[in-house]
């Protein structure tokens, strides 16, 4: 009997476990902290928020080209 309360608390210990790693992984992908400025500005042009020309002049910008 005691076998089977040991087991329960370890399950639930290591399901907690699992949901916070999972959740702090998430979060991780989520942030558009990771992204370049570069990358920002491809998804932009991408999405149609900006035009040819304003993505050339801001990725000169973004390299530091003059």
């Amino acid at each position: 009997m005691w076998f089977f309360s040991i087991l329960f608390w370890v399950v639930i210990i290591a399901g907690v476990v699992f949901i916070v790693k999972w959740m702090m992984g998430r979060d991780k992908e989520i942030s558009p902290f990771n992204e370049s400025p570069l990358e920002i500005l491809k998804k932009r042009y991408a999405k149609g928020e900006i035009d040819q020309k304003t993505f050339e002049q801001m990725k000169k910008d973004i390299k530091g080209e003059s």
